[in-house]
């Protein structure tokens, strides 16, 4: 192949030579530097979401039995139970379906803020479901509000209920593996719900609908489990079931 002169291009042959091969690679690069960019801000995105629900989950206003018990006067158990679910699934279904409908404006108003928005909402209102079927079933773990917070929190990034029987499944401490499980939770939850994939002008009925079922299977979940587990006599640590 002949020399370029200076100040003039390399020829190329009839396969694009190699000026072709010299592009593809710094392409290659880009494309690599740029994949790891975004993988960091997926990671610092769903880490501060964690963060924020973490902050969040103490600060959870709950009723506690006799309050529930005032509130729904001769209901029991079950029936207080179903319409604190329903409850919670109209206020998800709402976060939901406000966040779709932003997503379907021409120029959504910062979508990333948005989202996380949604997802702190929707956790706070599941935190607030998880602890008062726990009070309503008669599960109330021990501690103050911050350690049951974080026991909460625990339920919910497992969707399991807590078995206060066994100390073990009380000790969630915040560390490297409940907050990367958190990160999975809330990463799950996302890519399920996330708004732009939503078709299009449908994203307000798709988000509400979305978020409702969530909570719905969450709730369903958690009370399979606080059904199964009797507790016996206790006292303000663990408050008998409704009757």
């Amino acid at each position: 192949m002949p020399k370029a002169r200076h100040g003039q291009k390399a020829p190329q042959g009839q396969d694009g030579g190699e000026t072709a091969d010299v592009r593809t690679t710094a392409g290659d690069g880009r494309e690599g530097r740029d994949g790891k960019a975004g993988r960091g801000r997926t990671r610092a995105f769903f880490g501060f979401v964690a963060d924020r629900v973490i902050e969040t989950a103490p600060r959870v206003p709950v009723r506690d039995q006799e309050t529930l018990r005032r509130q729904f006067p001769g209901l029991g158990p079950e029936e207080i139970a179903d319409k604190l679910v329903t409850g919670a699934c109209v206020s998800s279904a709402t976060v939901g379906a406000g966040v779709g409908a932003a997503a379907m404006m021409p120029v959504p108003p910062a979508m990333p803020a948005e989202l996380a928005a949604e997802i702190v909402g929707v956790a706070t209102v599941e935190l607030k479901l998880i602890a008062e079927l726990h009070e309503v079933y008669g599960h109330r773990p021990p501690g103050n509000a911050t350690q049951r917070g974080t026991a909460y929190l625990s339920a919910w990034t497992s969707e399991r209920g807590i078995n206060v029987l066994k100390p073990a499944s009380l000790n969630a401490a915040l560390g490297g593996q409940m907050r990367r499980e958190l990160r999975q939770q809330i990463m799950k939850r996302t890519l399920r719900n996330l708004p732009n994939l939503t078709p299009f002008m449908i994203g307000a009925a798709v988000g509400a609908f979305m978020n409702r079922r969530d909570t719905a299977r969450l709730a369903a979940r958690v009370r399979t489990d606080l059904r199964k587990r009797a507790l016996p006599d206790g006292g303000d640590e663990a408050p008998r079931a409704l009757t």
